[in-house]
């Protein structure tokens, strides 16, 4: 319960439609974390404008929400996609499904099995891996397959070693209950297996998704950021009227 203490204090601290974002030390590497609860801060997902083409990064982003007499508060890549900056597994925006269930084997992260699928439906969020969300019959405002899951029902993934050497600059998602979201990008360079232990023994996240490495990037005026490293695909925000 340590974290979820913090996690609280996030959700109070901030303004309602507001990114609640801090900077922690875990482990000897820092992150990045934003924390939003369903019942106040609207979370969306963001692929392609109004004309059909990708927004493909932060600034597009805002300059479309604007049009819209929209404001973002907070932003991240979220999920795996391909060179037309399209998603590649389940995306559904709106309550509109644009993209199926990939339940495909391959290479990668993204088929490193279970991966798993982000949502938030009537209000409530989840973390599910792919073959359960398949089974379940939500029915989602929005969600995003990526992989692989960090964190399955309260161990981590079984495929993720804490002797692992693979490090890179990381962003994922984790729920600590059916309102209070978590999203995590490092600072620096960790492995998988650390920073799914971010989630579980920090975080207090019975799942949590990898939402991919490299191209991570974060939009928090909070803490001064708005990332570009490369183009990117799907994109989950917050957002508020525009005064």
């Amino acid at each position: 319960m340590r974290f979820a203490l913090t996690v609280l204090f996030f959700l109070i601290s901030a303004s309602v439609g507001q990114a609640a974002c801090r900077q922690i030390s875990y482990n000897s590497n820092g992150y990045t974390l934003c924390a939003f609860d369903t019942r106040k801060d609207k979370i969306v997902l963001f692929n392609l404008d109004s004309s059909g083409q990708p927004y493909g990064g932060f600034s597009n982003l805002r300059q479309g929400l604007t049009a819209q007499a929209q404001q973002l508060s907070f932003a991240m890549n979220a999920g795996m996609f391909g060179t037309d900056l399209k998603p590649i597994g389940l995306y559904v925006e709106n309550g509109k499904l644009l993209h199926k269930l990939n339940r495909r084997n391959g290479s990668g992260n993204f088929h490193l099995k279970p991966n798993g699928v982000f949502y938030v439906a009537g209000g409530k969020a989840g973390v599910i891996d792919t073959d359960a969300y398949a089974k379940s019959g939500i029915k989602p405002d929005i969600a995003t397959q990526s992989g692989p899951m960090l964190v399955i029902n309260g161990a981590v993934h079984p495929k993720l070693s804490p002797d692992g050497t693979s490090a890179k600059i990381r962003n994922g998602v984790g729920v600590v209950d059916d309102h209070t979201v978590v999203f995590a990008i490092s600072d620096g360079f960790v492995t998988f297996y650390d920073f799914a232990s971010l989630f579980l023994e920090q975080l207090n996240c019975k799942n949590a998704l990898f939402l991919d490495g490299s191209v991570s990037s974060l939009y928090a005026p909070d803490v001064g950021r708005s990332d570009f490293l490369a183009r990117l695909g799907p994109m989950v925000g917050v957002t508020t009227p525009k005064n």
